[in-house]
């Protein structure tokens, strides 16, 4: 069964979602706001050893609360967990959120990055500016967002490289869409070797980050372990923070197993991948708007192009990262002169 990417190849072409972005260049990070139509099924799975996350226990299948009102993808390390209380207040202006009695409470779930290593100037004085970030995010959201050097990619680096935001879709033949994006900024490569072909290019779709395949034969020194950092894999100076959504309808269990298929697309894309410096993470979101309930052959099909989405996702993210004053790391373009 051959992989089709959606219209705009973005996670938007999942139905019912909007992606907006906010950033401050002299800062060198940013915030990736995903906003549902409507309140949506959600689940989480982090794998990484050194997370930084808001509202993830909510999301398991075994707690009460089972609508979703938006989710965060932030710089900043911990300081970024700030946006979601901005994407809170922009959300609840809208009066969207969880009714409780006369209260409505947005549930915005959130991961972070650490991005504060990178070149940029946080001198932010008392108080870090992704509250604003995440307010403005909002307001910037819509079907068509740009990827790359922007949102939660801004300041986001890899073993040797620019990092940055990615996505990427696919449509399946009973008419399901799977999306992922992704806030790429691992401790390890996603290149192979010192080169620039990409580890996830057996899922590469029509040249979507440079066509190049994989490296035949692969150089001997295609496995050898490349750290971000020259102190080696500290822990809590990476992670890569991603979003996973479907059209189909899922239980909450079922967003779970969507989200634990997604980071298959990690051991894809990265070597290595789900250290102990990483805070690797996966938010499932389901939107329902298919209106296609999935039989075990039709899940496992969702579950493996969630994997394959997410490694393109991850791949496009760095394939376009852009230049800036202050860059620590080259971007990928670099590399093909």
């Amino acid at each position: 069964m051959p992989f089709v990417p959606g219209p705009k190849n973005l996670i938007t072409d999942v139905a019912g979602l909007r992606v907006g972005n906010a950033g401050d260049a002299r800062l060198k990070s940013g915030v990736t706001v995903v906003l549902p139509d409507e309140p949506c099924v959600a689940s989480v799975q982090v794998l990484g050893g050194a997370p930084g996350t808001r509202e993830t226990d909510a999301l398991e299948p075994h707690n009460t609360l089972h609508e979703f009102h938006g989710f965060v993808l932030s710089g900043g390390s911990a300081f970024g967990l700030d946006a979601a209380s901005g994407v809170q207040a922009a959300l609840r202006e809208k009066g969207v959120g969880f009714k409780v009695g006369s209260a409505l409470v947005p549930v915005v779930p959130a991961a972070i990055l650490f991005d504060l290593i990178n070149g940029g100037d946080k001198d932010w004085g008392r108080y870090p500016p992704y509250r604003e970030m995440g307010y403005e995010a909002v307001a910037n959201a819509g079907p068509d967002f740009a990827f790359g050097t922007v949102g939660a990619g801004i300041g986001a680096l890899t073993a040797g490289l620019k990092g940055g935001l990615g996505s990427a879709s696919t449509r399946l033949p009973n008419g399901v869409t799977v999306g992922a994006l992704a806030a790429v900024n691992p401790v390890g490569s996603v290149t192979v070797g010192r080169g620039s072909h990409f580890w996830a290019a057996p899922f590469e779709i029509g040249g979507e980050f440079g066509g190049l395949g994989l490296p035949a034969p692969l150089p001997p020194e295609a496995t050898d372990l490349r750290w971000k950092f020259e102190e080696g894999p500290l822990p809590g100076r990476a992670t890569t923070i991603t979003i996973v959504a479907t059209d189909a309808k899922l239980s909450k269990a079922a967003a779970k197993r969507l989200a634990v298929s997604a980071h298959d697309g990690f051991a894809r894309a990265i070597w290595p991948t789900h250290t102990p410096a990483d805070g690797d993470l996966v938010f499932a979101l389901a939107t329902g708007k298919s209106g296609v309930e999935l039989g075990i052959e039709g899940a496992a099909a969702l579950y493996a192009a969630a994997g394959a989405t997410m490694a393109r996702a991850i791949a496009r993210g760095v394939h376009a990262a852009t230049p800036a004053e202050g860059d620590l790391y080259p971007v990928w373009s670099s590399l093909r002169g």
